[in-house]
């Protein structure tokens, strides 16, 4: 999980797609977090991607380096507690001015039963189950 996050970091930008109905949904972001051993991203209920998340969980993201793509695919799921809010929040200070943890619109959430593959046209893919 931490080449993961690392690689996650390194690129900066990483997109997520989610689905609405039968309409695929992709979007940019930028948070990762491990806390308690899961791998987390960061959003706001108010948003599409929240809800479209809630009607289904199933999600992927994709990330490139240059040399070498991320795909993580699996479920996320919310967690409503303070304290993963606090350490995602903790690692992006620059969201403090929109997010707080105990806020109504601030959601964190982790992947379960997820999935990640690096690949690149030189190597033979790598899967790590997270």
């Amino acid at each position: 999980m931490q080449e993961v996050f690392d690689f996650l970091k390194k690129c900066g930008t990483y997109y997520l797609a989610t689905v609405e109905g039968d309409q695929p949904r992709v979007r940019p972001f930028g948070t990762v977090d491990i806390f308690e051993g899961r791998l987390y991203i960061q959003t706001g209920k108010i948003k599409d991607v929240s809800k479209q998340l809630q009607q289904n969980p199933k999600a992927e993201l994709c990330a490139f380096d240059g040399e070498q793509w991320l795909r993580v695919c699996g479920k996320l799921i919310r967690d409503d507690r303070r304290e993963p809010k606090a350490h995602m929040l903790d690692n992006y200070p620059s969201l403090k001015a929109m997010y707080s943890p105990g806020d109504d619109n601030t959601e964190v959430l982790y992947f379960e039963d997820a999935t990640a593959t690096f690949s690149s046209f030189t190597a033979a893919p790598k899967t790590i189950k997270l």
